[in-house]
C-alpha cells in the first residue's frame, strides 16, 4: 500500500513511506547545489549477516559429502544447519515478502492507530499494530519511542513492545514451521495476552496516579482517518511490474536485519546442538522448575535479538521436551533486554516507568511457560 498519490495533510507533514522523504532530500540537495558536495556515504560489510549467511551456505554444501559423526562434531554442525534451513527456508521466503509487503505502508499509519486514545480499545490496537509490524526487539524501539513522544501512553508502548518483537508476520511462520503450528497458535495468543494486561495494568497505575502521564503533545490532526487514508492509497496503487520489483527490492534490503540475526541464530543453535548433549540439555533446559528457571537466566544473559532466538527456543522445544522454556526464551529475552530498558528510561526520563516492563512482564511470563510444561 502506497499512499503517496493522495497524502493527507499528516501524510504530507510526516510521510517515511516509499522513499517519498529521500526524494524531497535530493531535491533540496539539487536546489542548494550541495549534491556534488556530498558523496554517496559508503555502507559498512554487515559482517554478521555475510559471515551468517556464509557458515551456513558452506556446512549445507558440506552436509552432502560429510556423514553425521565425521570430523569430531562438524558432521553434525553441517548436518544441523542442513535440517534447520530444509525446514525453514520456504517460510524465510514467505516472511521476506510479507516484509516487503509491510515496508511499504507508512508508520504515521502506526501511531494513527495507536497514539490517540486510552483504554481497552486503544491497548488492543497497540497490541496489534505490534504483532503486524515486522521489526526485531532493537528495532521495534525506534517506533516505540516515536510512538512516546508522538502522546502514546506508557500502557500503549508496553503493549506494543512486548507484542512485537518475535510476533512479527514473518517470524511467526517460520515458528509453526520449526515448532508445530498448534504451538505458534498457543505461543501466540499467550503472549498477545500478556501484552495487553501489561498495557492495561499500567494505564490503570497511570489513572491512579502512580505513574506519570505522557506530557508530550500527539500532531496528527484529529481529522486523520486511517481506515480511509489506507483505502484512498489501496484504490490510487498501481499494481504493476514496478510495483512488484519495489515489493521484491524492499523483500531483500528490509528483511536484512530478520536475516543477520535469524542466520546467526541457526548457526549458534547448531553449535548447542554439537557441544551440549542431549541428555545434558534436558536435564539442564527440561520441563521442570530449575529448567524454567535457568531458561530465564539464558534468556537474560544471552543478548540474542528476537529472530535469533526462535532457532535455540526450538531446540529447546524438540531436544528439551519444554514448550514452557521455548516460550519463555522467546518472551523474556525481550522483556529482560537491558537495550529496551535503556532506551525507555532516556524517552520516559524515569528509570522506575522503564523497570515495570520487566517487572510486569517476567512473572506472567513464568507462569504461562510453567503452565505450558504441565500441558
Amino acid at each position: 500500500m502506497d499512499t503517496t498519490p493522495h497524502p493527507s495533510p499528516a501524510i504530507e507533514k510526516t510521510s517515511s513511506c516509499c522513499g517519498g522523504a529521500a526524494a524531497g532530500k535530493s531535491k533540496d540537495n539539487h536546489a542548494s547545489g550541495t549534491e556534488a558536495n556530498n558523496p554517496p556515504v559508503k555502507r559498512k560489510r554487515d559482517w554478521l549477516l555475510w559471515g551468517s549467511g556464509l557458515t551456513i551456505l558452506v556446512a549445507y554444501a558440506a552436509s552432502f559429502f560429510l556423514d553425521h559423526a565425521d570430523l569430531a562434531g562438524l558432521g553434525h554442525f553441517t548436518h544441523s544447519i542442513r535440517d534447520m534451513m530444509n525446514l525453514m527456508w520456504w517460510g524465510i521466503l514467505v516472511g521476506m515478502v510479507a516484509v516487503g509487503l509491510i515496508d511499504r505502508v507508512p508508520r504515521e499509519f502506526v501511531i494513527g492507530v495507536i497514539g490517540r486514545d486510552q483504554g481497552a480499545k486503544s491497548v488492543g490496537r497497540a497490541v496489534l499494530a505490534g504483532f503486524f509490524l515486522d521489526l526485531c526487539n532493537h528495532g521495534v524501539l525506534m517506533v516505540g519511542a516515536k510512538l512516546y513522544e508522538r502522546g502514546a501512553s506508557l500502557g500503549q508502548v508496553f503493549a506494543f513492545l512486548i507484542a512485537s518483537p518475535w510476533n512479527s508476520l514473518s517470524l511467526t511462520i517460520i515458528i509453526g514451521v520449526m515448532m508445530g503450528w498448534g504451538w505458534m497458535v498457543v505461543f501466540v495468543v499467550a503472549s498477545l495476552i500478556i501484552a495487553l494486561a501489561t498495557g492495561l495494568f499500567v494505564e490503570a497505575l497511570e489513572r491512579a496516579g502512580k505513574v506519570k502521564r505522557n506530557e508530550n503533545r500527539i500532531d496528527l490532526p484529529e481529522d486523520f482517518h486511517v481506515w480511509r487514508e489506507a483505502k484512498a492509497g489501496l484504490k490510487a496503487q498501481r499494481y504493476d511490474m514496478a510495483f512488484f520489483k519495489d515489493v521484491a527490492r524492499r523483500s531483500v534490503t528490509a528483511s536484512r536485519m530478520v536475516l543477520r540475526w535469524l542466520f546467526f541464530g541457526v548457526v549458534l543453535a547448531a553449535l548447542i546442538q554439537v557441544t551440549v548433549p542431549t541428555d545434558v540439555f534436558a536435564a539442564w533446559f527440561g520441563a521442570t522448575v530449575l529448567g524454567l528457571l535457568t531458561t530465564l537466566v539464558a534468556a537474560t544473559i544471552i543478548e540474542v535479538c528476537s529472530e535469533g532466538s526462535v532457532p535455540i527456543a526450538a531446540d529447546l522445544m524438540t531436544r528439551a521436551s519444554a514448550p514452557g522454556n521455548a516460550f519463555t526464551f522467546l518472551m523474556a529475552g525481550a522483556a529482560t533486554d537491558y537495550t529496551e530498558i535503556l532506551v525507555l528510561k532516556e524517552v520516559t526520563g524515569r528509570l522506575k516507568a522503564a523497570l515495570l516492563l520487566p517487572l510486569l512482564t517476567v512473572p506472567q511470563v513464568v507462569a504461562v511457560g510453567w503452565i505450558l510444561n504441565g500441558v
